[in-house]
């Protein structure tokens, strides 16, 4: 009875995977068409000097060593690391001090105001908010009339417009458009750490700051690490705010590796060097979002 069992019981387990199989089969094609083939086809393009028209010609790693040769190129690299700080490290930083601010209001109707007026700015395309901003930081626009009204009109300038300027000014939108998002999910973390640390270190003595340091950041480790990963990549993949704010220049002190694509593959013509920046871009967002997920898995497990 046992022997003729145990054949029934595996027959049902294989159907069981064909059927899962099955059941996957669509969205796995969907992926490998939508997602997987224009990758290869990228890399495949990378290897070859075309013009996106007429017949492409084989050069290997032509496009791969002028991408690491040519400064422009190694600029716009630079430049998309350089926004990290503003799209990154400067909103999870304040993202963590304002959460754990908001986590200290007793209203529970202030804590959903607060909430919904941080993440309202994520809500907003890009584009959209590249075209404000841009308005905004003008000659004229808001930000130069408040420094006025503060009696800092000597500072005022056309902040998108200076090549010393315009980079930060790039990332103070980047950093507005990041903010809310860390702030709600870093909230979301703090309201599953148990309440009883912070009465228990309150009782201890433990001030605003140790209480930060010592529970909620520990606390909050996966998500910051959430935080972190969504960040870096739309700091090191930007394309909409900066294509609209300033479209890479003024020269090219804001251009990035998304504009510079955009620019040699559809106003160029030179598909094989654009795609072969963008296979090191998505090199590069693997080389630093990968370890830094591993840092925060390793750290769960133990």
């Amino acid at each position: 009875m046992r022997q003729a069992a145990v054949p029934g019981r595996k027959a049902q387990t294989v159907k069981r995977a064909i059927r899962g199989y099955v059941f996957i089969l669509p969205a796995l094609l969907f992926y490998g068409l939508f997602e997987l083939w224009p990758i290869i086809q990228t890399v495949w393009y990378s290897f070859y000097n075309w013009n996106g028209i007429d017949e492409s010609t084989f050069i290997g790693l032509g496009n791969y060593i002028r991408v690491f040769t040519d400064s422009e190129l190694l600029g716009s690299i630079g430049h998309a690391f350089y926004l990290i700080i503003f799209f990154s490290v400067i909103p999870v930083c304040l993202g963590l001090i304002v959460a754990a601010l908001i986590k200290d209001v007793r209203s529970q109707v202030g804590k959903g105001v607060a909430q919904v007026c941080l993440f309202l700015p994520r809500i907003i395309p890009g584009a959209a908010a590249g075209v404000a901003w841009t308005w905004m930081l003008a000659d004229t626009g808001t930000v130069n009339q408040i420094l006025q009204g503060l009696g800092l009109g000597g500072i005022t300038r056309s902040w998108l417009g200076e090549q010393s300027t315009a980079l930060p000014a790039v990332g103070v939108i980047g950093c507005w458009l990041q903010l809310g998002f860390c702030i709600v999910l870093l909230l979301s973390g703090i309201g599953a750490i148990d309440q009883s640390l912070y009465e228990a270190a309150s009782l201890d003595g433990a001030g605003w700051w140790r209480q930060l340091f010592s529970i909620t950041i520990p606390g909050l480790r996966g998500q910051i690490g959430v935080c972190f990963t969504m960040t870096i990549v739309a700091a090191l993949a930007s394309f909409d705010v900066v294509f609209m704010s300033t479209q890479g220049g003024p020269g090219t002190s804001t251009m990035v590796p998304g504009v510079m694509v955009y620019r040699l593959a559809f106003q160029q013509n030179r598909v094989g060097l654009a795609s072969a920046l963008a296979v090191v871009l998505m090199a590069l967002v693997l080389l630093v979002v990968g370890p830094l997920q591993r840092l925060v898995e390793g750290k769960k497990e133990r």
